[in-house]
């Protein structure tokens, strides 16, 4: 009854602690990510002369380079005069060039925020008027190019090499030190330290194409190399790359002098000086991802940090050897097979690890977040939802191999097995024509004997070495007699009901954990919840403070199409907004805040008190999601209802409305 119920128990606990874990409140300002906070000129305003200068400020220190920030006319040329600096905090700014004629400007930046990853975007403002513009696509993400998607599957492949090589080297020194001597497993954690190798390698050299010009050409630039070098995160692949070959010497000893020890005092002293070597190896390589990324800046690095290298850790120890134990389950020899004493100390290292991240993880879930509705409001939050679910999935697979690992572990289930049939006597093959190996047919033969077919010269039983071609026949003998006997073993192995069950449902836990790879992945390069509100809660901010200075009026509604990619935010302004003539500018923007082309945008104002309208107004396409249109009139004073169609594909399409008091 315990060996039931206990394991039920944990799991429903740890299942409870991940979901209250992961519900948390609030806290003070953290930053990672950078996101453009504010600017001068802002966003779409129309300015009476021209600017001096352009100013950005982000929610945190970016690097810049010469071309991080450009300013291009309505026909695409560049006006800036310098390269950008940083004036105060995390404001940066460019001069202007003198003499800039009227019409709609578009600034460009592109810079790496403080946790290594690119960020970029665009928007417009006028000078005098609003006008046509030539420009597009101005500072494209570095995600969105070949080379921003190449980077992202070396960083894939570095995350599973790093846990392959650190986990499937702890379930060799921690749950099953037999297996040091099993090939399948020493292929694993060696191509583990090749992935992560070739990976960092791929990533050094992707990196300044990946934070530049996403252009290939620029892959093998040695200036840009050379300015990798000096950033942090340059510093932390090149720490990577000697720590992987420390690593090396590790995977040396422990599947060479290590499997050879057979006297068991040095063999328990030298697992004890691996386990120490490992986990400063181990920690150290984890340690390159932490100091960074997401954990090395914004709220606590200091404490931040540590627990990052415990999540990777964790991590590593438990899908690494999952990883492993699938491996010996599968390949490991008819001879070597993995006892049910190393699955159950694999069981309990798992389940050490899933406590470990559940809080470490929980810990980084504020921290990256800060609010419940940054959970279902901000994409970091939405899949960091998808990764509780599939962990909760995982510990409910889990249980489910600890449940088959009680019953191998159980003797009265041991005992229930069919016995081994006795072996019988193993003869030599006679001739080419023969499959099967014959026994002696009398009882007193004592020796092994081989008929011989027709025109050929019988073997006999004992090979005595003095013919030419008995040494030949001794060793096809034994390895006939080592093939029959594997096959033997192996038929036995995986005719156990338990082992079986036991191999079956560790594959489905690998499987689970390749998606959960995958979206743990996808976070470390998506812009965390709390630092997207930010960015919102000031664009917000800052519209409001314009309009209320400038008398101009800004509504912002959200809509849904219903369609694939039909979410979005209409923005729209209305300045002087009073009774005449008005200007009016439509931005239409994804949910992560970037521009959003449409087909088709239309806006209706409508008087109900005076019944007037609906008043139809087309505005003219600017540039990427901006619309504007000159001499709006408004005829009176009143609430008036704003609404906005947007189409974003030929069937799809939604009205959303606002009132709003104008003149």
């Amino acid at each position: 009854m315990t060996r039931t119920i206990t394991p039920r128990l944990r799991t429903l606990v740890l299942l409870l602690i991940a979901v209250t874990g992961a519900l948390l409140a609030g806290a003070g300002p953290a930053s990672a990510h950078a996101a453009l906070t504010g600017s001068d000129p802002a966003q779409g305003v129309v300015v009476a002369k021209a600017p001096t200068q352009v100013s950005l400020t982000f929610s945190e220190k970016v690097a810049m380079s010469d071309d991080s920030l450009q300013v291009l006319d309505p026909r695409g040329r560049k006006v800036q005069a310098g390269p950008p600096v940083n004036v105060s905090g995390t404001t940066y700014a460019v001069k202007l060039k003198g003499g800039l004629a009227k019409g709609t400007y578009t600034v460009g930046y592109q810079v790496v925020s403080a946790d290594s990853h690119p960020v970029a975007g665009a928007y417009t403002f006028s000078i005098g008027a609003p006008s046509q513009t030539v420009v597009s696509g101005v500072a494209t993400a570095a995600g969105d190019t070949a080379v921003g998607r190449l980077y992202s599957v070396g960083r894939y492949v570095s995350y599973a090499g790093f846990i392959v090589l650190a986990g499937g080297a702890a379930f060799v020194l921690a749950c099953w030190q037999r297996g040091s001597g099993v090939r399948p497993l020493q292929r694993l954690v060696v191509g583990g330290w090749l992935a992560l190798t070739a990976s960092t390698l791929w990533l050094l050299l992707l990196r300044g194409s990946y934070t530049s010009s996403g252009k290939f050409g620029d892959v093998l630039d040695l200036n840009l190399l050379g300015q990798v070098l000096q950033t942090k995160t340059g510093a932390a692949l090149v720490s990577r790359l000697l720590l992987l070959a420390a690593a090396a010497l590790f995977i040396a000893v422990l599947f060479g002098a290590y499997d050879r020890r057979e006297e068991e005092a040095e063999k328990r002293d030298l697992t004890f000086g691996l386990a120490v070597g490992g986990v400063v190896v181990a920690a150290g390589l984890a340690a390159s991802w932490a100091m960074a990324e997401h954990a090395s800046t914004g709220l606590q690095p200091g404490l931040a940090m540590p627990v990052d290298v415990l999540h990777l850790l964790a991590v590593a120890a438990w899908l690494g050897g999952l990883t492993a134990l699938l491996v010996a389950l599968y390949r490991a020899p008819a001879d070597i097979p993995v006892e049910a004493a190393a699955v159950h100390r694999f069981s309990r290292l798992a389940f050490a690890s899933v406590l470990t991240l559940v809080a470490t993880g929980a810990y980084q879930s504020w921290r990256q977040l800060g609010s419940w509705s940054a959970f279902t409001e901000t994409r970091y939050g939405q899949l960091l939802l998808v990764k509780i679910a599939l962990v909760a999935l995982l510990v409910g697979i889990a249980w489910i191999s600890r449940r088959w690992t009680g019953r191998l572990a159980d003797p009265a289930a041991e005992a229930g097995r069919p016995e081994e049939p006795e072996r019988e006597p193993v003869s030599a093959p006679a001739s080419a024509t023969q499959d099967s190996v014959s026994a002696p047919a009398s009882a007193g033969q004592d020796s092994v004997s081989a008929p011989a077919s027709a025109g050929q010269e019988a073997a006999p039983g004992a090979v005595t070495g003095n013919a030419p071609g008995d040494g030949e026949r001794a060793v096809q003998l034994a390895r006939q007699r080592a093939a029959v006997d594997a096959a033997r073993q192996k038929r036995l192995r995986d005719a156990d009901p338990n082992r079986f069950g036991l191999r079956r449902s560790v594959l489905t836990e690998a499987g689970v954990a390749v998606v959960l790879l995958a979206v743990t992945t996808w976070l470390t390069q998506t812009e965390p919840g709390r630092t997207e509100l930010e960015a919102k809660a000031a664009s917000s901010s800052s519209s409001s403070s314009s309009s209320s200075s400038s008398g101009a009026l800004t509504l912002d509604m959200p809509f849904d199409t219903g369609g694939t990619d039909g979410k979005g935010l209409v923005r729209i302004d209305f300045d002087p907004a009073r009774v005449g003539g008005n200007e009016m500018h439509v931005y239409v923007q994804r949910p992560n805040g970037r521009a959003f082309d449409v087909p088709e945008v239309k806006v209706a104002l409508t008087l109900a008190a005076k019944s007037i309208g609906p008043l139809p107004v087309t505005p003219d396409h600017i540039t990427t999601g901006h619309w504007a249109a000159s001499g709006v009139q408004i005829p009176m004073a009143g609430d008036w209802k704003v609404a906005v169609t947007v189409r974003t594909s030929d069937i799809d399409q939604a009205t959303v409305s606002k009132n709003a008091q104008i003149g």
